[in-house]
């Protein structure tokens, strides 16, 4: 298993994840992605979904 992968979203890149003991930490790779980044998913499909979510624009921030 990776411990980092890009995510694309309509084959742009969206950002990476990396592995940590806690899951996986969200990096933006361009600002259209930037309330995803920083956050913590548990693993890498989590996190693209939430990009594709994002990019449609029904992605809802929770505390």
């Amino acid at each position: 298993m990776s411990d980092t992968y890009i995510i694309e979203v309509s084959s742009q890149a969206a950002g990476i994840v990396v592995r940590n003991p806690d899951g996986y930490r969200f990096f933006a790779a361009t600002h259209r992605f930037n309330p995803l980044d920083g956050r913590l998913f548990r693993n890498a499909r989590e996190a693209e979904r939430a990009a594709i979510r994002l990019a449609r624009g029904d992605f809802k921030l929770v505390a």
